[in-house]
């Protein structure tokens, strides 16, 4: 189960991805599978055409079409092994040992669904190729993956920095203990300093569940503070994440609260496009 998928499109983003997946590898020991989906239609191959009419240029005409067809297709396959020699490269040169590649035709979510029992996480950029120039849109295939797969996703921002610093998301839901759980479990989290915070109005109750999420995590060997501040969720959470300087945004998938509506939802598309920083989602 030491495995990272990292999911990988020739994006803007890719060189980031697989920056950040290297990091997290070498945290947990883990080997990385790097992989990249062709469409059906991108990949597949041509059909033959020069039959369905039999009017002379009309054939020739759709003759000429499958043979471009066919060229995009094998013109797609080089470059997606050239996108995943580029990125096995990045990676062993950042220090992972094991990388293997995976050059797949079809569905992206079917393909992750017959990996899944082989990973432990999934690291994938915030948006696909085709949304590099469009910044109101994450990138389509985010929402499919975060919604069906049971294992961490790590959606990495543009640019790639060191991670010392977290801002955990806590809200006191299953999927943000499930989150409290892992982090506390995981290598990854070691030596580093989590702001717990939650939004919410102040009460014994909250700052209580709040410090002892500090305790959990202080015990884990990270150093680790609280704070529960009123407000709109997705505007403070993102103000914190800018004046702590935060490296990493952590949050459980789904939440009893407001924060349910961030996460895999108008709300959380605006914050996961708001922060710069790269944002771990568990389930």
């Amino acid at each position: 189960m030491d495995k990272i998928l990292t999911l990988l499109d020739g994006s803007a983003y890719s060189e980031s991805v697989c920056h950040h997946t290297a990091w997290i590898a070498g945290r947990l020991g883990a080997e990385v599978e790097a992989l990249h989906v062709l469409g059906r239609r991108e990949g597949a191959a041509p059909s033959d055409l020069s039959g369905t009419l039999r009017l002379g240029a009309r054939s020739a005409l759709l003759q000429e079409l499958a043979t471009l067809d066919e060229s995009r297709a094998r013109l797609a396959q080089a470059r997606g092994h050239a996108i995943l020699e580029d990125a096995k490269a990045i990676l062993e040169r950042d220090g992972v040992a094991g990388v293997t590649t995976r050059l797949r035709r079809g569905d992206l979510l079917e393909a992750v669904r017959a990996l899944e029992p082989e990973i432990r996480a999934i690291t994938l950029g915030k948006r696909g190729e085709g949304a590099d120039f469009a910044s109101g849109h994450l990138g389509s295939n985010l929402e499919r993956i975060v919604r069906s797969t049971r294992v961490p996703v790590f959606v990495a921002a543009r640019d790639f920095r060191p991670i010392t610093s977290v801002l955990l998301a806590y809200d006191g839901s299953a999927s943000a203990r499930v989150a409290v759980d892992r982090m506390a479990a995981s290598p990854v989290f070691k030596g580093l300093a989590v702001t717990v915070v939650c939004v919410a109005e102040a009460d014994a109750g909250v700052r209580e569940d709040v410090d002892q999420v500090v305790q959990r995590l202080s015990g884990a060997g990270m150093t680790a503070e609280g704070r529960v501040l009123p407000g709109s969720p997705e505007e403070v959470l993102a103000q914190v994440m800018t004046d702590a300087g935060a490296d990493l945004l952590v949050m459980g998938a789904y939440g009893h609260s407001r924060i349910r509506a961030l996460i895999i939802g108008s709300t959380t598309t605006a914050l996961i496009q708001t922060v710069r920083a790269p944002v771990l989602l568990y389930r």
